[in-house]
C-alpha cells in the first residue's frame, strides 16, 4: 500500500498560549494522499487523541493544505491508534490555575485555536470522518464538523464534558439538532450518555455502519465513490445544502441561491456529462469510474 501514497507530509508546530510555549519534537498531525484521497490523521494514541492547543493549529493548517490542494477531491479525519478523538485535552486547563481569563482570551475565543478547524461554518469540499474508538465531548464535535461519519460498531459516541462543567463550544450545539433534530440532541446534550455505533447509525449521526478496525478503509470507499463524479457540481449542489440548512431564511431564497449556483454549471459540466450519457456511459444506473470515463471520451 505504500507505494500507492503519492506524497507524505507531516505537520508540526512552536507556538504559545497564554504564559505557555509548546514545542512538540512528534507531529500530532500526520497527512498523507493516498490515490488523491487526503488522510488527516490526529496522532496522540497515548492520550486516545485529545486536542490541546498545538494539535488544533496543526489540523487547521492539515485541512487549510487540503482545501488549497486541487488535486484532492475528499479528505478523510480520523485517529491514530484506534480512538477517534477524546475532545479537549483537560490536563491543559487543569495546569491553568486559577488564570481563567487568560485561558479564555488566549485559547476560547482565539477562533483559530478551537478543535482545530470547527468554527468553519463548512469546507469546500467534502470531508469524511472515520470513527473509532472513543469520540467524545470536542471529539465528538470533530466528526460533526464532517460532512460524513464512517462509525465503527464498537465506538463510543457522547458529550463526555457534560460531566465536568466543560461546554460545547465547537459547534456540537449548532450541528447536533439539524443532523439528528432536537429531541435526539437534547437527549445526548443534556445527559451526556454515551451511545454506540449501532444506536449512532439508527438515529441518524452514522452514515456508515462498520465493524472494529474498518473505518478508514470503508471511509476511503466512500471517498472513492465521490470522487468519481463531476466536481464542480456536486459541490454546488452540497453547498447548496448546507446554505439551506444553515444560511437561508425562507423556501424562497433557498430556492434562489440553488438556481443562481446550479446554472453555472450546465456550460461546465452538464452538457459534457449528457454527451457521455448518450455515448452509453451510465446506462442502466451503472457508476463507472474515472478510467472508464476517460477512456470513452477519447
Amino acid at each position: 500500500m505504500a507505494s500507492l501514497f503519492r506524497s507524505f507530509k507531516i505537520f508540526s508546530s512552536k507556538i504559545s498560549i497564554g504564559n505557555r510555549s509548546f514545542s512538540n519534537d512528534v507531529a500530532k498531525v500526520i497527512v498523507e494522499e493516498l490515490n488523491d484521497i487526503t488522510l488527516i490523521g490526529i496522532n496522540r494514541p497515548e492520550k486516545r487523541n485529545c486536542v490541546d492547543p498545538p494539535t488544533a493549529i496543526e489540523l487547521v493548517t492539515a485541512f487549510k493544505a487540503f482545501e488549497e490542494n486541487s488535486n484532492s477531491p475528499v479528505a478523510i479525519l480520523y485517529g491514530k491508534g484506534g480512538n477517534f478523538c477524546s475532545g479537549f485535552d483537560l490536563s491543559y486547563l487543569a495546569t491553568q490555575g486559577q488564570d481563567e481569563k487568560n485561558i479564555l482570551d488566549s485559547y476560547f475565543f482565539n477562533p483559530h485555536n478551537k478543535e482545530g478547524p470547527t468554527r468553519k461554518q463548512f469546507f469546500s469540499k467534502p470531508v469524511i470522518a472515520a470513527v473509532s474508538g472513543y469520540a467524545v465531548a470536542g471529539g465528538l464535535e470533530l466528526a460533526l464538523m464532517c460532512d460524513l461519519r464512517v462509525v465503527e460498531d464498537t465506538a463510543i459516541l457522547g458529550v463526555f464534558c457534560r460531566r465536568f462543567g466543560v461546554p460545547l463550544l465547537d459547534g456540537g450545539t449548532v450541528r447536533l439538532p439539524h443532523l439528528i433534530g432536537l429531541s435526539r440532541a437534547m437527549d445526548l446534550i443534556l445527559t451526556g450518555r454515551p451511545i454506540n455505533g449501532k444506536e449512532a447509525f439508527e438515529m441518524g449521526l452514522s452514515n456508515r455502519l462498520t465493524s472494529c478496525g474498518t473505518a478508514v478503509g470503508k471511509a476511503m470507499q466512500l471517498a472513492r465513490s465521490i470522487a468519481i463524479h463531476p466536481q464542480e457540481c456536486m459541490n454546488r449542489d452540497r453547498m447548496s445544502a448546507y446554505n439551506s440548512m444553515y444560511c437561508s431564511n425562507s423556501f424562497d431564497s433557498a430556492m434562489e441561491y440553488e438556481m443562481k449556483h446550479g446554472i453555472e454549471i450546465i456550460d461546465k459540466e452538464s452538457v459534457a456529462g449528457s454527451i457521455r450519457f448518450t455515448n452509453g456511459v451510465g446506462r442502466h444506473g451503472t457508476f463507472p469510474g474515472k478510467d472508464e470515463i476517460q477512456k470513452r471520451e477519447q
